[in-house]
């Protein structure tokens, strides 16, 4: 009998030590990263910004949104989204006081927030567009400048950064949605904004019968999910493995034309 047990025992110690890598990497992702809040992966978002981050029957749905619920299950936890200042969120302010875990914002990936936040790989590519009103043959931000027009933009964003590149001094809104209504309400003559915010818009027939996209402005950036600066490698390296996969599998894209409304025209660089 003590021969049987001693054979026993050493069976299952070589079960053990024949674990994969893969099952060991799986059950490190799962349990090495601490939560703010217990079995929750608690997000930081700007409300609203469609087609990202939305309200629909009361949940908050969108792209962001689908691809951080991926990491949230790889890591056992259930999404839970809160609606900040868009400020708070790329200064690294919420994260590093421990609002919130992951910040999805459709937030762009700078040298200036890099030194506050650590950056997921990037998961969307950036482009703006112009928001013009119908027949005023308007192609450009020069064309606005030349005009002397009235621009309006998010506030905290990098349509605001292109826009002081240009010469303007632009009215800034605290939300897409106060930017749309200050376009709608003639506060404003032009916005600019994401690309696929202002598709959202004219999914609108009272947008697109008023206003036109007078212009694409592809910038060469991307978006990054990103977390606090210090102790949150473990958490990015997961978001990184989720969106990898959804690329690769083809999962990404299909994600895209679900809340896009096309097929991607291009897709994520690997890095930024």
């Amino acid at each position: 009998m003590a021969t049987a047990a001693m054979a026993l025992t050493a069976l299952l110690g070589v079960a053990a030590c024949g674990e994969s890598a893969d099952q060991k990497d799986d059950n490190k992702s799962s349990s090495a990263y601490k939560p703010v809040k217990s079995g929750k992966l608690t997000v930081c978002t700007n409300l609203p910004y469609p087609p990202f981050q939305f309200d629909q029957g009361g949940k908050t749905v969108g792209f962001d949104v689908d691809m951080i619920d991926l990491a949230a299950k790889k890591l056992g936890l259930t999404q839970e989204i809160t609606s900040l200042d868009f400020n708070l969120i790329k200064s690294g302010a919420a994260l590093n006081s421990r609002k919130c875990d992951v910040a999805a914002a459709g937030m762009t990936i700078t040298d200036e927030r890099k030194a506050a936040l650590n950056f997921s790989r990037p998961y969307f590519p950036e482009s703006l567009a112009l928001v013009v009103k119908k027949g005023s043959g308007i192609k450009s931000l020069d064309d606005v400048k030349a005009k002397k027009l009235k621009l309006g933009v998010q506030a905290d964003t990098t349509s605001l950064d292109l826009a002081k590149e240009k010469g303007f001094t632009p009215k800034e809104f605290k939300d897409s949605g106060k930017e749309l209504l200050a376009l709608q309400s003639g506060q404003i003559d032009v916005a600019l904004q994401d690309l696929p915010v202002v598709n959202d818009w004219m999914k609108k027939s009272e947008i697109s019968g008023k206003f036109d996209v007078g212009a694409e402005i592809s910038t060469g950036k991307q978006y990054g999910f990103a977390a606090k600066k210090e102790g949150s490698d473990q958490l990015i390296k997961t978001i990184n493995e989720v969106v990898t996969a959804a690329i690769k599998d083809g999962s990404w894209a299909t994600t895209y034309k679900k809340w896009i409304g096309s097929d991607p025209k291009s897709m994520p660089a690997e890095t930024a």
